[in-house]
Order: structure tokens, then sequence, then C-alpha cells
């Protein structure tokens, strides 16, 4: 009975095309942002907020730009933590070579740089799919890591290899408490999580559905597919440049090449398939999932008082992770976006079988 569009009448075509047709889900989206806004920041801890929120949202920024590039336009790419590693060091060059350059511009650049790196690897797309392309965009997460490392000009010829983000100030205001930290990240995220999903919902997003559905067709209608492909690869690299420099900045502070190995790239994969494959919602469910997880089986493990080491902690991790992502592969495809779906399904006939 709370969850029904009885009597919820739209008398406009904006109306009807409006991004939450539904009432129930236009308060619940203002109630989220209303408690991330301004109850989460109040009773959240320092830790909590700059090593729980800010990964979180980072996470759930990098897993919505490969969401864009292998969930909608299915082309999968196994190069999602390199194009964060373009973002972050371009972003970092930038703000240290060009004096007085405002953050926010900063990040824009460098997400632009980003995307046009992932233009260059998307190439191969239009005669490769599938795992072939993986393994090009594989190469496209070794080369950028490998150009990071050796040439020093990239890390301002730090010894160490490891980049010092430089004080963040917009608006004579700067950016240190964790809070502040927080309501940057989570400002970023919204706006372009925003954008991602009117993206999906115009003639982007179906051109990206009906190559992903069947190319060969998609190029019969009409749709040029290289240019499609390769602006799905610009966008997604956008996002994960973006994610990268806010990692890089506003989690981190410091950072370097190894930082952005294979291993995050799998991650983020690993957030979309358990979200849900072809969701915005999805790849915040993947993300706090994959965040949450290990803090809740640490956890756990402390009930014992120490007696299980960390050695096996950590694998155990690698088991569950394994074990879900078979799991969500056999018995749901899409995820825990296509559970929360069902709910409300179900919601909405209750108390009526169906």
């Amino acid at each position: 009975m709370l969850y029904r569009e009885c009597g919820q009448f739209k008398s406009t075509y904006r109306d009807d095309q409006s991004i939450f047709p539904i009432a129930q889900d236009r308060w619940a989206l203002w109630i989220a942002l209303a408690v991330a806004i301004f109850v989460v920041p109040t009773i959240g801890s320092d830790y909590w907020l700059g090593s729980i929120f800010i990964p979180f949202l980072i996470y759930a920024l990098a897993a919505l730009g490969l969401n864009l590039l292998t969930g909608y336009a299915g082309l999968l790419s196994l190069g999602t933590a390199g194009f964060m590693a373009v973002g972050a060091f371009a972003t970092y060059n930038l703000m240290i070579r060009i004096p007085d350059l405002p953050f926010l511009v900063a990040i824009i650049l460098g997400g632009l740089i980003a995307a046009a790196v992932g233009v260059l690897f998307g190439l191969p797309s239009l005669r490769i799919k599938g795992f072939y392309l993986a393994v090009a965009t594989l190469a496209a997460q070794f080369t950028i890591e490998w150009v990071l490392t050796t040439f020093g000009w990239f890390t301002n010829y730090d010894a160490s290899g490891v980049i010092s983000a430089p004080p963040i100030e917009m608006f004579g205001y700067e950016f240190k408490s964790a809070t502040s930290r927080y309501l940057l990240t989570l400002s970023i995220v919204v706006v372009l999580a925003l954008a991602a999903k009117n993206m999906v919902r115009s003639s982007i997003g179906r051109s990206w559905m009906a190559i992903r559905d069947m190319d060969v067709a998609a190029e019969v209608i009409g749709i040029r597919l290289l240019r499609t492909k390769l602006l799905a690869f610009a966008i997604s690299s956008f996002y994960c440049g973006v994610a990268g420099a806010l990692w890089a900045f506003l989690y981190l502070g410091t950072v370097e090449p190894q930082a952005f190995d294979l291993n995050r790239s799998f991650q983020i994969l690993f957030m979309i398939i358990i979200g849900g494959l072809g969701s915005i919602l999805g790849s915040f469910l993947g993300a706090a999932f994959i965040v949450l997880l290990p803090i809740l089986i640490n956890n756990a493990a402390g009930l014992f008082g120490g007696a299980i080491p960390a050695d096996v902690v950590s694998n155990f991790e690698l088991v569950v992770f394994g074990s879900l992502i078979i799991f969500f592969l056999i018995v749901e495809p899409q995820g825990l976006a296509r559970l929360w779906q069902i709910t409300k399904e179900k919601l909405r006939m209750w108390p009526f079988p169906h």
C-alpha cells in the first residue's frame, strides 16, 4: 500500500518522462540526500567520513563509469584503474604547473585527459569485442602504469614516485577537515550520477543499449558504431578519471601509480557484477557492498578475541568475494539492483498475490 502510484496522475509529457515518475521514489531520493548532507556529517566521526564514506562515494563513481561502458554499451574493460590513474596524475600536474588553477577546473580537465586516453585505447572496439576487447583494455592498464612509473615528469621527478596533493582551496575556503572533503566528494558524485541517469535515458543511452544487445542490427538502423563506442569509452574514462582525482586529492592525499593496479580494476568490475550491470543504483549498491563487507568480516573475526590470524581473515574476504560473484552470475545476473526492483514490484502488489 505504501508503494503504489494510484492517484498520481500525469497530465503532461514532461511529467510522464521524469526521472522518477513515482512520487515515492522522489521522496526516497530527497530523504537519502538529506540524510547524506545533514545527518551523516553530524553523527559521523572523522574515521567514518574519511575512511568509509569518501572511498565508498569514489568507488561508486568509478563503478558508475565502468557500468556505462560495460553495463549499458556492452564493452568489457579491465583498464578502469588505469584511467583512474590518468585522471589523478593529470589533475596533479595541472595544479602544480598552472598556478591558481581552480580545483574543480583541474578535475574536469583531468577527466577530459582520461577521456582522450580512453578513446585511444577504445579504437580496437570496432573490430573486437568480448574477452578480446578485455585483453586490449588490460594492455591499457599495464601501459598506463608503466608510463607513470618510468617517466619522472608525471610525478614531478619525485624519487619515491609518490605524488602529494596540494592544498584544496575554493572560494577562499580550504578543504582540510574530513567533513568538508566528504561534502565536496558527495556533491561531485551526485551531480555526475544525475548526469549519467539522464544520459542513459537519452538517445545516447539508447544507442549504447542497442549496440549491447546486437551491434549488427544497431548499425542497420543507422547507429554509427565507431562514434557510439568511442563515446562510451570517452564518458566512462571521464568518470573514472574524476574518481581517480578524488581518490588522490580527497581520500589519500598521497598516491603512487601502484595504487591503481590491476587488482583495483577487478575490484571495480566486481562492484558492477554484484551491484547490477546496466543500473545506476547498482553501481552504488555494489560499491557499498565491497566497502562494507571487509568491515563486517573483520568485526566478526574480532568477536573471537584475535584467535583468527589476520592473513586468514584477508583470504576469507577473497573467498567470499569470489563466491558471491559466482552466486550472482548464476542466480541473479542483474545483481542487487534487480533484487531491489523485485522487492519494489512486490510492494506495489502487496497484499495481493501475483
